[in-house]
């Protein structure tokens, strides 16, 4: 079991480490004008990527020359932004330097990775059994509990907040990305 997660773990990385690099570029090109985004319209970005995901897989065509890949990545990176305005007040400065941001970012991206790492733990990686697709779909699944809390003004009874969900979104989508490369 150790291998396997050790080799989890690796790939886990590689993902993110992609993905960090491409938020990297964009946010040196365009700074952190997502600051001015609710998280409820974050929610609303990730809505978007997830069902044009799910639009090709459906379909099983595109008409726009860009792979779901990215798309998986935009989610990725949509959640990293969504848990960092989380955690930013309201007088934190709209524009943050790039050092901060990515500092940020690594914070939520090795908290997310530690939760990916205690529930894989305890299903035992079952995720790899999952068709790209029901991932897809658990990602829809997840976006519509996160607005029923949005639209809740982030009250639950028993339910995990937002930021579980965004972490758990982030997972499956990595997920999503370790499997489809193995397909290739």
């Amino acid at each position: 079991m150790k291998d396997k997660s050790n080799k989890t773990e690796a790939e886990y990385r590689e993902v993110v480490t992609r993905c960090r690099t491409l938020f990297e570029k964009k946010t040196i090109d365009y700074g952190t004008a997502w600051r001015i985004l609710r998280p409820s319209s974050l929610t609303d970005q990730i809505f978007i990527k997830a069902s044009r995901i799910r639009s090709i897989q459906e379909k099983g065509m595109q008409k726009i020359d860009e792979d779901i890949s990215n798309e998986f990545v935009g989610i990725i990176n949509y959640c990293i932004i969504a848990l960092i305005q989380l955690q930013l007040t309201e007088d934190h400065p709209m524009e943050l330097n790039p050092e901060e941001v990515m500092s940020l970012y690594d914070k939520e991206s090795k908290n997310t990775l530690s939760l990916m790492m205690d529930k894989n733990h305890d299903y035992g990686e079952a995720w790899r059994l999952m068709r790209v697709s029901s991932i897809t779909d658990i990602i829809l699944m997840k976006i519509m509990r996160t607005r029923q809390i949005e639209d809740n003004a982030g009250k639950t009874l028993v339910s995990e907040g937002v930021d579980a969900n965004y972490r758990d979104m982030m997972n499956y989508a990595v997920f999503a990305l370790i499997l489809m490369k193995e397909d290739k």
